[in-house]
């Protein structure tokens, strides 16, 4: 493969080779279905229900990405899935029966609503985390940023006061961390409350099936819904708001526990959740950190996709306005962001076609080389950031919540 057509830009160095797994996919992908056994902290995980051999090829190059940049420095990446013969069952991992660790619906496989596997996937996060440790994305996060120099300098470090690592929505006085990316060591304290709350609702009403109207619960009264001014219009039904506000957040209920736990003081419990994100998170900021795409293109995911699917202007030739654009966007993705998150789910419904939706549907779109798509996806895995992104400067703010973690009141 020729990559000397593509720049790198400044504030950016090249990885050296012996940091790098060059090997062939073939052979990566059998160490990813084969990974060895979890020996320390520093693991990725990721889920597919249906194991790493079933998912969108794009998203599996996104995990040889990570593969091939991350596992030379110890890190060990595991796509987690409900195969039953599968060695990355989730259940060789974990204890699928206990209901500490999972509701009865995700025992019994019963899931259901209109993003079960998003919802399959959600539980499995905090029990991998709490039990192992590291780092657990979602299979649609490119990692541009240096990963095991953060952990490094933050959560892996034991004179380091950080304990979590993720992006923050929102301003420094909002507590909103992102469920995309996830990193602590072993059983933190705010990731424990976090899943004792999220199974505390799963299991109202008998126990749920879905997270179809957990917003409304008591136990997150407080908790700001999300996407407050958002509206859409679909097969002919207006949403307004209201319910385009409910629904987002029910989608993201995982998002909404944690921000009432950040938010929560629980003198019984020992646990004071703003003094904790003012000590021991460290927040970056997701929208430059983790959407830069999606901002410099006004969320518009056909305009996205249309200039990372541009050829680069050849030497010689002006390069074109869209061009431009589309280098600037580059540039400032692999310069800034830590991360790039694919949207899905029902983002789809709410905004149209993404990015990631539309890479998904052009099979191979996202990797032909020229473009401006191969150009990024060249810079997530030879080139590193000279920095780290910065810390959102949290400060203890007024809680939503004095009382008991799973008390209403």
């Amino acid at each position: 493969m020729d990559t000397k057509i593509y720049s790198m830009p400044k504030g950016m160095h090249a990885i050296p080779g012996h940091l790098l797994d060059l090997r062939s996919d073939s052979e990566v992908d059998h160490d990813l279905l084969h990974p060895k056994p979890v020996t320390d902290e520093k693991n990725v995980w990721f889920f597919w229900h249906s194991g790493f051999q079933n998912m969108h090829p794009y998203t599996q190059r996104n995990i040889r990405a990570w593969h091939r940049r991350f596992s030379p420095q110890g890190w060990v990446i595991r796509v987690m899935d409900r195969l039953p013969s599968s060695p990355l069952n989730v259940a060789n991992f974990l204890d699928i029966a206990d209901p500490g660790t999972f509701p009865r619906a995700f025992v019994d496989g019963t899931i259901g609503g209109d993003y079960a596997p998003q919802h399959n996937s959600d539980l499995v996060r905090w029990p991998l985390l709490l039990k192992y440790g590291g780092v657990y994305a979602d299979v649609g996060l490119m990692q541009l940023g240096d990963l095991d120099r953060m952990w490094s300098e933050t959560v892996g470090n034991p004179d380091s006061p950080f304990d979590v690592l993720s992006y923050n929505m929102g301003g420094v006085d909002e507590r909103s961390l992102t469920n995309y990316f996830l990193a602590s060591g072993r059983d933190n304290p705010l990731f424990a409350r976090c899943h004792k709350l999220f199974l505390e609702l799963w299991a109202a009403d008998d126990g749920k099936a879905s997270t179809e109207g957990m917003h409304s619960s008591p136990l997150l009264r407080g908790v700001p819904l999300l996407g407050q001014t958002l509206s859409f219009e679909e097969n002919g039904k207006k949403y307004g708001p209201e319910e385009a506000s409910r629904m987002l957040s029910d989608y993201i209920t995982q998002g909404q526990v944690m921000s009432m736990v950040m938010g929560l003081i629980d003198a019984e419990g020992g646990w004071d959740g703003p003094r904790y994100c003012a000590e021991r998170v460290y927040a970056i900021e997701y929208m430059v950190g983790s959407q830069l795409i999606n901002e410099m293109t006004a969320w518009d995911g056909t305009k996205a996709f249309r200039l990372m699917s541009l050829s680069l202007a050849k030497d010689g030739e002006a390069e074109s306005s869209e061009q431009e654009e589309a280098r600037k966007i580059v540039e400032a993705c692999l310069q800034k962001s830590f991360g790039f998150k694919l949207a899905h789910g029902i983002i789809l419904r709410m905004l149209g076609a993404t990015l990631g939706s539309l890479w998904r549907k052009h099979d191979g779109s996202d990797n032909v080389q020229g473009t401006y798509a191969h150009w990024l996806r060249h810079g997530t895995m030879y080139w590193n950031q000279d920095g780290i992104p910065p810390r959102m400067d949290f400060q203890v703010v007024e809680p939503f919540k004095r009382g008991p973690l799973l008390r209403e009141k």
